[in-house]
């Protein structure tokens, strides 16, 4: 699985782009970082790729996820997940019912209770499946989070400032634990922050727009 980037850039419809165009190639399980001034369009450019775009802009070059070209796709078929500043877990859910939400509808019965079950496991949160996600401390919130991205079996992941709100020492334990899942799984990442800690724990190349 590879992330490729060529000649992408990002403006609003009529205007000029908020940033050169970029290329760039993220193999699989290597986390490239973008980083640069607020306003630049760091995350403007993740809601290009993901397919979040806001009305009244355009990206314009090619973004190909292995191989398949998914800016004319529709966000949901891209296989693109997505990690933020907040872990954005859904409040009227049980934290199994969150994660059981990214996994794909053909999983039923006792295989999704199973795969919820083991995904806990593996962040550490074994026997939280019905807890309320307003009892979790925020880096069990942010590691139940990236088990739902996870679990819907994406392609790339965007990290979008995940570790901004967390401490020192929270930040660099979430950083490692994020960072190790995407080696494993063989994922594309692609983080934008302000932090050059996260750049150097991401290890990939580092894009200054």
């Amino acid at each position: 699985m590879s992330l490729d980037l060529q000649d992408v850039a990002v403006g609003p419809k009529g205007g000029a782009p908020l940033f050169e165009a970029l290329s760039l190639s993220v193999a699989p399980g290597e986390v490239a970082t973008l980083m640069g001034p607020s306003g630049i369009g760091k995350s403007t450019l993740l809601d290009a790729i993901g397919g979040h775009l806001a009305h009244g802009f355009i990206v314009t070059g090619s973004v190909r996820l292995n191989g398949r070209c998914v800016l004319g796709l529709p966000a949901e078929a891209r296989r693109i997940g997505v990690l933020f500043q907040d872990a954005m877990l859904f409040p009227h859910l049980s934290v199994g019912d969150n994660l059981a939400f990214g996994l794909a509808r053909s999983v039923r019965g006792v295989a999704r209770r199973l795969a919820v079950d083991a995904a806990l496991e593996q962040a550490g949160l074994a026997g939280f499946a019905g807890r309320d996600p307003a009892t979790l401390s925020g880096g069990q919130r942010a590691r139940a989070a990236l088990m739902r991205a996870l679990l819907a079996q994406p392609e790339a992941l965007l990290l979008d400032e995940p570790f901004s709100r967390l401490d020192a020492e929270l930040r660099a334990e979430i950083r490692g634990f994020v960072f190790e899942h995407l080696r494993k799984c063989g994922i594309p990442g692609l983080l934008v922050t302000h932090d050059a800690s996260d750049a150097d724990a991401a290890g990939g190349m580092v894009v200054n727009l």
